[in-house]
């Protein structure tokens, strides 16, 4: 049941004027006006009353509230019309809840997806969805599409949040996540909202069935028309039913959800073109009285919850376009079914590299949380299977080939070496995770986070030419052949100066250079990043093939020792 979490009935009293809300009030009110005046005119002139209590914050937000250009809760006493809340509605007919015609569910349904985009891309629940009545309170519907409908948005908009927010990668620009109250159908559990909506889905492909044209028929308009409109009712339930399910996967821990989800985004495309063609046959909205661009319909109400909002300069949410709204989510399954892609990876290096370039399309808050939540699991496991450090020690093995991580160097099974090797490690996990996260940012916060990341690697090259030193000590003392020297230094430099060609890079993407600054970033990026990045990568493959070198000589000594043992 979704309901406020005030009880007073604070929108009942939208068309009365003050003294009449004062009547009407249980509150005790005072009127200091005549008192206020008095204690004015005991002040001297340019004298002034500062109380502890009402400093500048007060004073500013006493001159912002109940002002229209500042209170964004005073632009309901500017319309004409009387704004009824899901129960007034009721009262007042002016809303149905039993019998509702298909083309009113197909208006209402691709109105409340509209809502549900833009509040994916920024706007508050309070402007967007909740603007749907429907939404308030589902348990007073009697239609079984519009209320398993109602419930399938809900429990979308309450997984999508709690999925956001888990992975933390979002700011204020991006997402809000303020329920205002609202209980996001809590009582009624996924499974059984599935459930409800699988049965409307069955009930209306019956009915397409049953208006399906027959070869050599002749075909009435009418029933060619109610055909039309229950397969666009079909589609949109099952779309939400699908959406629904593969959020509900993606909370899943085993990496099979995962498989399972992408199944689902290609039955959710298929629908799309059916959703498109019928767009049509749905109610439309009437022009809207109010100074926002919010649709005015059966079941929707822009200003309902207009006093929720804090006292600040209004914000209008402009309400996607329905022709918009397919093409969102069309984008938003390409980009679900690229995010299932991830756990095909087993590099670190690979899956950095699948983060940068799913960053730089620039994707929706909700799809960069997914992939976040699907990489970092809730037991800090990579995928939930993998550990982090093994994914660190497997990226150093590919990239530089230490000989403290060769089986068959004698460091393997040094405890002091292992030691130290498996401390480099434990700390090299957070600045390595937290550069995955950064890449789950929008692109301008994901510059200045990178700023700060490049501390911690900083930290992370000193104590790794630390480590170095020290494995090349023991190292000389019992195979003088094999070198230890900046293998573990070379891996954080490389990831170092990539941080660094990034940010620079980022800069022309955020059009913050001047054309005169051109010239430096270009020499600074040839004649040092790109410089030091190619040497790096150079000393890796040395470092690599000096190893392969080594454990070539010694396969080749224990296979001549074999053919002496053997004559």
């Amino acid at each position: 049941m979704v309901m406020k979490a005030s009880v007073e009935d604070d929108d009942s009293g939208w068309e009365l004027s003050i003294p009449e809300k004062m009547e009407k009030s249980n509150t005790s009110w005072v009127d200091i006006t005549q008192d206020f005046e008095e204690a004015c005119r005991e002040l001297k002139l340019g004298e002034l009353l500062h109380d502890k209590l009402f400093g500048l914050f007060e004073a500013m937000s006493a001159i912002e509230m109940m002002d229209p250009k500042m209170d964004a809760g005073m632009i309901g006493n500017q319309v004409n019309r009387k704004v009824l809340n899901f129960e007034q509605a009721i009262k007042d007919g002016t809303i149905k809840i039993k019998d509702l015609t298909l083309p009113e569910l197909i208006g209402i349904m691709d109105t409340c997806f509209c809502c549900l985009i833009t509040w994916l891309e920024g706007h508050s629940l309070a402007q967007t969805v909740f603007t749907c009545l429907y939404i308030h309170n589902p348990d007073f519907i009697e239609d079984p599409a519009m209320k398993a409908f109602a419930l399938g948005i809900l429990k979308i908009c309450d997984i999508a949040r709690e999925k956001v927010n888990k992975a933390a990668v979002f700011e204020e620009e991006d997402f809000q996540s303020m329920t205002y109250g609202f209980k996001m159908a809590n009582s009624v559990t996924d499974l059984r909202v599935t459930g409800m909506l699988k049965d409307v889905e069955d009930d209306m492909q019956r009915r397409v069935k049953s208006t399906r044209s027959r070869q050599g028929e002749e075909r009435d308009p009418e029933v060619e028309l109610e055909h039309q409109q229950c397969l666009a009712v079909f589609s949109r339930v099952k779309f939400t039913r699908v959406l629904l399910t593969v959020l509900i996967a993606f909370t899943k821990k085993e990496t099979s959800a995962v498989a399972e989800a992408q199944k689902l985004m290609v039955q959710a495309a298929d629908l799309l073109s059916a959703i498109h063609n019928s767009l049509h046959h749905g109610i439309q909205a009437q022009n809207d009285t109010t100074k926002g661009d919010h649709p005015i319909m059966m079941g929707f109400e822009p200003l309902v919850n207009q006093r929720l909002l804090p006292p600040t300069f209004p914000r209008y949410a402009k309400i996607i376009k329905r022709e918009e709204m397919v093409n969102y989510f069309a984008r938003l399954i390409d980009r679900i079914k690229t995010v299932c892609e991830v756990v095909n990876l087993t590099n670190l290096h690979c899956i950095l590299d699948f983060f940068c370039e799913f960053s730089e399309q620039s994707p929706c808050v909700l799809s960069r949380s997914l992939l976040q939540t699907t990489f970092l699991v809730d037991n800090k496991k990579v995928f939930g299977t993998h550990l982090m450090q093994d994914m660190v020690k497997d990226a150093l093995r590919s990239f530089v080939s230490p000989p403290v991580l060769s089986p068959k160097c004698c460091l393997y099974n040094n405890h002091q070496a292992k030691d130290c090797i498996d401390s480099f490690v434990t700390h090299c996990v957070r600045p390595f995770c937290s550069l995955i996260q950064i890449h789950g940012h929008n692109r301008a916060r994901q510059r200045d986070k990178l700023g700060h990341i490049l501390e911690e690697f900083a930290t992370l090259q000193d104590e790794a030419e630390k480590v170095d030193a020290a494995l090349h000590t023991m190292l000389l003392k019992q195979e003088p052949q094999r070198q230890h020297l900046a293998c573990l230094g070379t891996w954080v430099l490389y990831h170092n100066l990539r941080i660094m060609i990034q940010y620079l890079l980022s800069g022309f993407e955020l059009e913050l250079y001047s054309m005169h600054e051109y010239y430096y970033i270009y020499w600074y990026l040839s004649e040092f990043l790109y410089a030091w990045l190619m040497s790096t990568l150079s000393r890796a493959d040395g470092s690599q093939m000096a190893e392969e070198r080594i454990m070539e000589e010694q396969q080749k000594g224990r296979s001549s020792k074999k053919t002496k043992k053997k004559k």
